[in-house]
């Protein structure tokens, strides 16, 4: 069995908070010739511990895990379950010990794990590693960023502060569904993307995003996100994505949205006609936006 280094926590956003765990992840691994790897669960241990609090994720498990693989690390994925929950520090790490080779663990400032973590400083747990041959480093601090900031900042919307924190622009994904074609009849169609369950998204309004088709293509779009006040009542939310010059068949397909930037607030407009104006208005101003988006790959 090879031994590692490892990191273990939620991860949701692989945010530049967690790069930075990350490189500390593979200087150390380097160091000793081992394999840097990340311990993170497919759910949140929220969904254990209190139900009630569990927050929207920034990445699903399989973004995180590709994130983290173009970061330089293995993610060992696995399910926050009772038993680990009532699992120690000290159990938790003989663990990692015994069945996994770890004999090096980095742990971010505010990072805790086991069931009394909470009562732990880094110094308790350097010792613990210390009696059980792991040697236990903190990660250098870095301020301001966490997945609850980038969290909350997506949700209201400032995709630029969310961007800053991430390192990428922020993204969704979803499969394309059968929307009222109204789009279509006003000369703007639309995808409308049922996202993933558990995905953050963001405040209503206007976007410019890119799309990335199934066939691995990026094409420039406008989102909007909100309840179309101009065309129905109710306040059930849909993500609908107009892709600029595409005409396509989506429906029933896997699609991703990679948000650049919040062009305006959701409106109400006295006419559809006056609808189809503004949206001419926000598709020329993302192509300003999105330029060279879909050259650069990001």
């Amino acid at each position: 069995m090879r031994r590692a280094v490892a990191a273990i926590g939620t991860f949701d956003g692989v945010h530049k908070g967690h790069i930075t765990v990350v490189d500390k992840l593979k200087e150390i691994a380097a160091e000793k010739d081992v394999d840097p790897i990340v311990i993170t669960f497919d759910n949140h241990p929220l969904t254990v511990i209190a139900p009630e609090r569990i927050p929207s994720s920034i990445t699903t498990t399989e973004k995180k895990c590709e994130l983290l693989r173009g970061a330089g690390v293995m993610a060992l994925v696995m399910h926050f379950d009772n038993e680990m929950r009532e699992t120690t520090a000290r159990d938790w790490m003989r663990r990692l010990r015994d069945d996994y080779g770890v004999v090096g663990l980095v742990v971010g400032y505010d990072n805790t794990f086991g069931s009394d973590g909470v009562t732990h400083s880094i110094a308790d747990y350097k010792r613990i590693g210390a009696e059980l041959g792991i040697e236990v480093v903190e990660a250098p601090f870095v301020a301001g960023i966490s997945s609850s900031a980038i969290r909350k900042a997506i949700i209201a919307g400032d995709i630029d502060h969310a961007t800053s924190m991430l390192g990428r622009y922020y993204s969704i994904s979803g499969t394309v569904v059968t929307g009222n074609r109204l789009g279509r009849t006003i000369g703007f169609p639309t995808a409308n993307l049922l996202p993933h369950p558990e995905l953050t998204i963001p405040a209503n309004g206007v976007y410019a995003a890119i799309a990335v088709l199934p066939d691995g293509s990026r094409r420039q779009a406008i989102v909007n996100i909100g309840t179309r006040p101009t065309v129905r009542r109710g306040d059930q939310r849909t993500v609908e994505a107009h892709i600029i010059d595409f005409d396509g068949d989506l429906y029933g397909q896997s699609i991703s949205l990679v948000f650049r930037k919040r062009l305006r607030n959701e409106m109400k407009f006295k006419s559809i006609e006056a609808l189809r104006q503004q949206i001419e208005k926000d598709r020329d101003a993302a192509k300003v936006f999105l330029s060279d988006a879909t050259k650069s790959g990001k």
